[in-house]
């Protein structure tokens, strides 16, 4: 299992470069992130929270559902996002916090499988927002990045202790 990076990595904040090879690797980092999603009981997890700068996410459906079906995403792209819904939300990567956030309720995202096959996933009301949340991750953007300035100075000082305790893991 890895560790989970958590607000103040730098890594969170950089935009995760392209798969070119589904290799070896790549699996065991995929391996790796689902064991991660399921021990740390999220929904999903973008690849820099575990350190690696890779266009990689993982969901747990199980969590949305009650299917047992992991959903892996390799190198994703948005294809089409509508209307708006606000809920609640939350991150493994800034502990013990969850904000009200605008995402769309409708979202539809195009990435690669396990084995380089092109799939499309569609997701409604808490489905859409995990899978923006996790694109958003791969673009060094994080859920507090859209709360109101007031919101967020409300919690700089619980942010400052998140990155003040964090491993610094490089």
């Amino acid at each position: 299992m890895a560790i989970i990076r958590t607000y103040g990595d730098p890594i969170l904040r950089k935009k995760s470069e392209e798969v070119k090879n589904i290799d070896g690797e790549v699996k065991d980092l995929i391996e790796d992130m689902i064991k991660s999603v399921k021990v740390s009981k999220g929904i999903g997890l973008a690849a820099n929270q575990v350190g690696q700068d890779k266009r990689i996410f993982v969901v747990d459906r199980s969590h949305l559902d009650l299917t047992e079906e992991i959903v892996v995403a390799i190198n994703p792209v948005i294809v089409e996002v509508s209307e708006k819904q606000t809920g609640e939300e939350g991150c493994l990567s800034i502990p013990g916090t969850f904000e009200q956030v605008a995402r769309p309720l409708k979202a539809t995202v195009k990435a690669l499988n396990l084995e380089g096959k092109e799939f499309v996933i569609e997701g409604k009301e808490l489905l859409a927002r995990v899978l923006i949340h996790e694109m958003d991750h791969l673009d060094g953007i994080l859920f507090i990045d859209h709360l109101s300035h007031i919101r967020r100075k409300l919690l700089s000082k619980k942010l400052k202790e998140i990155a003040d305790k964090r491993e610094r893991i490089y």
